[in-house]
């Protein structure tokens, strides 16, 4: 009888010990998604942290997934507590953390990606330069670069061109869009996104720039009566980074099997899916062609001419890029003209 108790406790002993050793072997991963009502976080963020890479590691993760939104940590908070311990993981808009790390404004230079096949030439080019940059400030590891639809502008007046910009207030996000809209002597004004529509129909300002599913969205296509394409906010980059300590604490077969995980679930479809949102939004703000997101509004498109882009380009090399080249230092603008600068033929100096 002793011998069967001993027996038994001595197995209860092992299935514990198991049990335990099984739990301490999983990693809880802390992640931070970026926007909850966008496309990006619902269709491929979530996704791939909550149900995909957990089922591929074979459950040796769990995750407890936020956005940026909820966390409400603004600019790059939300990465030093991540540097900190805090999360584990971090997809957050490039333009939000340039203060702390102004190496990245680079990759976002205004309508320096006219569509999205230059964008991703850009980024490819762009992405060790970034990968160093988010290590060395962040003491993280990147493991994704996204766009949002292309960031162009809304605006109330009539426009033909950006000539048409001279003295008209409009609403810009990053420093780089501002010193590109204030180089063609309009003026750049900062309003939080959800503040845009009424300031657009008060005239408070007489054109904004965002994503033009978003924007069509927001409601800006009812405030606003012309549609520029060029992005002259750019593409609203998001990145995806993993804390270098959490990233060391996995094997080199499951880093590999993250890289090549999120490659395929995550930037691949959300870069086809970012072209099409783009067009989708300036279908639906217009009227021009099929919208499936809803009831068209009326906005009239305007027509990029020749002359614009040569202006664009101008105002790029004589303002924004010196501007930019100057704050980050020789170093990173050497950088920027070995991978950037050869794809755009564009010089930092």
């Amino acid at each position: 009888m002793k011998v069967k108790n001993i027996l038994v406790m001595a197995i209860s002993f092992v299935v514990f010990f198991v049990a335990v050793s099984a739990y301490a072997g999983t990693k809880n991963l802390r992640v931070v998604g970026s926007w909850s009502s966008l496309t990006l976080y619902k269709k491929f963020e979530k996704p791939f942290w909550t149900e995909i890479l957990p089922k591929a590691l074979d459950g040796k993760i769990k995750t407890t997934m936020t956005s940026l939104g909820q966390v409400k940590l603004k600019g790059a908070s939300v990465l030093r507590a991540m540097d900190s311990g805090v999360f584990d993981v971090v997809s957050t808009v490039v333009d939000y953390v340039v203060s702390d790390a102004p190496g990245l404004a680079g990759l976002d230079l205004p309508t320096i990606a006219p569509n999205i096949k230059m964008a991703r030439k850009v980024v490819r080019a762009y992405r060790p330069i970034m990968a160093n940059i988010v290590k060395n400030k962040f003491n993280a590891k990147l493991l994704a670069v996204v766009p949002y639809p292309a960031q162009i502008l809304f605006s109330k007046v009539k426009i033909a061109g950006l000539k048409d910009l001279k003295g008209k207030k409009i609403r810009e996000a990053g420093w780089t869009a501002s010193k590109f809209i204030n180089s063609l002597k309009a003026v750049g004004v900062s309003i939080d996104f959800g503040e845009v529509a009424p300031a657009l129909e008060r005239g408070v300002v007489d054109g904004a720039v965002t994503g033009s599913l978003s924007g069509y969205q927001a409601g800006w296509g009812e405030v606003s009566h012309y549609l520029y394409p060029l992005p002259i906010g750019g593409w609203d980059y998001v990145m995806t980074v993993m804390n270098l300590d959490t990233w060391n604490s996995f094997s080199s077969d499951e880093q590999k099997k993250i890289q090549l995980l999120i490659k395929e679930k995550v930037e691949t479809p959300a870069w086809a899916d970012a072209a099409y949102e783009t067009q989708q939004g300036i279908n639906c703000l217009t009227g021009i062609g099929k919208c499936y997101f809803g009831k068209p509004d009326h906005m009239k498109l305007i027509k990029i001419a020749p002359q614009d882009i040569k202006l664009a380009r101008h105002v790029l090399v004589d303002s924004v890029i010196p501007a930019w080249a100057s704050l980050v230092g020789k170093k990173t603008a050497d950088n920027w003209n070995k991978t950037i600068g050869k794809v755009v033929n564009l010089k930092a100096e």
